[in-house]
């Protein structure tokens, strides 16, 4: 089969397009056709070699730690999917991904794909989503009629941010730039705050959560946390830079780390099957051209969420 493989880590161009055996599930897996995977900024850091530690991934690595496809066969003791089955998955990060034509899953991260979206599309869904019902409700444990301040929601994470908490109730100020102004006001944002055009803190009022989703210096994440009303919450996911707490006011700070879950991931999936998700691809592109969009990531110039069609 043809997969996408890094030998060395390094910028894009140690990325690699080639013949490699198919894999055979074992028990517990299932061998999964990949109609497509996704990109994530978390792929570059990988492939960069940042990840070591976190994510231990063997050399030659394949990325790619979403999927979406086709079951094509089952490891032993496998009795929730079955040979056919359209199935999406959060894949373990530290083993080898869905930047192939086949990609073993533990039978137990799978969901059944959404059928009202082409199954390429959904693999825009898995780690994006998961990252915002986490944030929201696992973390923030939002519930309606609370402020949410989500900073960075014009990018993948953000938008499921911005339409998961204004259906479950919240007044949602969505803090992007001006290109993705008008996709966040159509998820739902009740308002849109232009970060390059005035300082965030000066333009809105206290919140009861603020979503962190950007990579912003320390300084202007610890401003941030000056709208947080008394026994609030911000959540962090630039994991690399510790949220800020206010013990005094008794704002907690969280460091969010996605975990795979297929049970959260379905109720993503109905959400979509049910018009109340919309899942949004900016570019469709072959596997083969996986390093060029490496090389978007990395120069800045990738926006919105790019689907990889195996």
């Amino acid at each position: 089969m043809k997969a996408m493989r890094f030998h060395e880590y390094g910028d894009p161009g140690v990325l690699t397009y080639e013949d490699v055996e198919q894999p055979v599930p074992g028990a517990g897996q299932v061998l999964v056709r990949v109609a497509a995977t996704s990109f994530n900024g978390v792929d570059g850091t990988i492939r960069e070699g940042f990840m070591q530690g976190p994510i231990p991934v063997k050399l030659p690595h394949t990325p790619g730690i979403d999927v979406a496809g086709t079951v094509e066969a089952l490891g032993a003791d496998v009795d929730n999917v079955a040979v056919g089955d359209r199935v999406v998955g959060f894949l373990p990060m530290a083993e080898p991904g869905a930047a192939a034509e086949y990609v073993l899953a533990p039978a137990g991260i799978l969901a059944p794909a959404p059928t009202t979206i082409p199954l390429v599309d959904a693999a825009a869904l898995p780690v994006v989503g998961l990252t915002a019902w986490q944030a929201l409700f696992d973390h923030a444990g939002l519930t309606a009629g609370r402020r949410v301040l989500i900073n960075g929601a014009g990018g993948g994470v953000g938008g499921y941010a911005v339409q998961l908490a204004k259906n479950a109730g919240a007044y949602v100020i969505a803090v992007t730039g001006p290109s993705s102004s008008d996709r966040v006001k159509s998820a739902g944002a009740d308002e849109v705050i232009d970060h390059t055009a005035t300082a965030v803190p000066a333009a809105t009022t206290s919140v009861d959560v603020v979503l962190n989703l950007a990579p912003i210096e320390p300084a202007q994440l610890a401003s941030l946390l000056t709208l947080v009303r008394a026994g609030g919450v911000l959540v962090n996911t630039t994991v690399w830079m510790p949220a800020p707490s206010d013990e005094q006011r008794g704002v907690r700070g969280i460091d969010l780390f996605v975990r795979s879950d297929a049970g959260q991931l379905a109720r993503l999936v109905a959400l979509v099957d049910s018009g109340e998700l919309r899942v949004d691809v900016a570019q469709r592109v072959p596997l083969a051209e996986l390093p060029a969009v490496h090389a978007q990531a990395a120069a800045g110039a990738l926006h919105g969420k790019t689907v990889i069609v195996a």
